[in-house]
């Protein structure tokens, strides 16, 4: 019997993911000067108003204010009609520094390895239905509001009313098999300027006005971005298409609702597929394993799949906090194993060939370089991994005694973007299980 299932994605305007944004644009700010900074930066923005507080140990000295500015313009928060923009929203900053109690157990010593940042479970998952072994129900969503964001900045004249927020969601009906047959319904929701004015006075008028607005942007959505990014096999005659559907969605961003960092983790990841450890990712730095083993985990789940191990694979990894190893490794293939082997046996082959300890976690993704800005909309995982080489500040700060010494450099270096997303191991697990 056929099924539906949904997932949805939101674009960087959204107000959650401003405050991503800003989360880690202050994170990566910090480890361009100081690869060892330990931040835990969490953001609150709202009318007029951006908000950021947590825990911050570095030897950086960053303009907090300056970074939340360049974020929110960046994003295209730029016109006072949004009752939120980067010149004139007002920013409070209260950071203090990182517990010494949380810092004694994660901190690498002579006698001791890099402990978990926290205790918690992390999952990683991959499937074959798309490209990039993502859910193809979060895939497709997160293709939609990127595309509405990259019309609205590179090709503003086609749409010419698009404003920053933006949701989408995609139902994807699937056959009796789990493969995906086709898509079932799309709703975007969209952030416009009220670009048709009322002939006339009275609520008939600004009615009609509404009406012809919708009808606007209903086919421009369709038309433009929903046949663009979705495969045309995909679509059919009796696809459901909502487009705006509470009608004028004028007033949006922080204005509309207030946004908070780590709200929308499921957006994050995949999209309420597999499983999700319930820590969120952006803001933190890599010794919280929240991030880092979650990245860790999507890389052997799809290094799996990429393999043939399995058409679909979940794998969860968990933490106790200031210890190194993982209390436990767990590997589901959903019945759909392609080896003669039970999910226990291979998490014990997996176990073996994946180091899951935080400070191998960190060495072999880089995660001590600024590289987290770019994860925090359109999903940190199913992204694709490039290197560039990208100039950055560094601070090499000495003490001597009471006296304390900051020396600032500039240097190019090459860095790796979304490297836990590389095919690396697959043929090494190809070997392990005699494929």
């Amino acid at each position: 019997m056929s099924y539906l299932f949904t997932s949805e994605s939101v674009s960087e305007g959204h107000p959650d993911k401003i405050a991503d944004q800003i989360s880690d644009a202050i994170l990566d700010a910090m480890l361009a000067q100081d690869p060892d900074s330990r931040v835990a930066c969490e953001t609150f923005v709202t009318t007029g108003l951006v908000v950021v507080g947590g825990e911050v140990t570095t030897k950086a000295y960053v303009e907090i204010p300056e970074v939340v500015r360049e974020t929110i313009k960046r994003i295209g928060y730029t016109k006072d009609d949004y009752k939120f923009d980067a010149e004139s929203c007002g920013v409070m900053v209260t950071l203090h520094s990182q517990s010494p109690d949380i810092a004694q157990g994660v901190d690498e010593g002579s006698n001791k390895e890099q402990g978990a940042g926290d205790q918690g479970m992390m999952f990683g998952y991959a499937t074959t239905e798309t490209p990039e072994y993502m859910p193809m129900a979060l895939a497709f969503s997160h293709r939609l509001v990127k595309e509405l964001a990259d019309i609205r900045k590179q090709n503003p004249g086609l749409m010419p009313y698009l404003r920053p927020d933006a949701k989408a969601q995609v139902t994807i009906e699937y056959d009796n098999n789990d493969r995906p047959r086709r898509v079932h319904t799309v709703v975007v929701s969209t952030q416009h300027d009220s670009f048709i004015q009322p002939k006339g006075e009275g609520a008939a008028a600004q009615a009609e006005a509404d009406r012809l607005m919708l009808e606007k942007i209903r086919t421009d959505v369709i038309e433009h971005v929903v046949k663009k990014v979705i495969p045309a096999e995909m679509l059919d005659e009796n696809t459901i298409y909502h487009i705006n559907p509470t009608g004028k969605f004028v007033i949006g961003g922080p204005h509309g609702d207030a946004g908070l960092t780590g709200r929308k983790i499921i957006v994050d990841t995949y999209g309420g597929k597999g499983a999700h450890g319930g820590g969120a990712f952006s803001g933190k730095d890599s010794s919280k394993v929240d991030r880092s083993a979650a990245y860790a985990a999507r890389h052997i789940a799809k290094n799996l799949v990429a393999a043939g191990i399995s058409e679909e694979a979940l794998v969860q990894v968990a933490y106790a906090i200031g210890v190194a190893k993982p209390v436990s490794l767990n590997v589901t293939t959903y019945g759909k194993a392609r080896v003669d082997m039970s999910d226990a046996e291979i998490s014990r082959v997996v176990s073996q060939l994946f180091d899951m300890r935080p400070k191998a976690i960190v060495e072999r993704f880089g995660l001590k370089n600024p590289i987290f800005s770019l994860t925090a909309a359109y999903g940190h995982m199913g992204r694709n991994a490039y290197t560039d080489e990208v100039e950055i500040n560094r601070v090499d700060v000495k003490e001597n005694g009471s006296e304390r010494h900051e020396v600032r450099r500039r240097e190019k270096k090459q860095l790796e973007f979304f490297s836990w997303e590389k095919l690396d191991h697959v043929e090494q697990i190809k070997k392990a299980f005699g494929l």
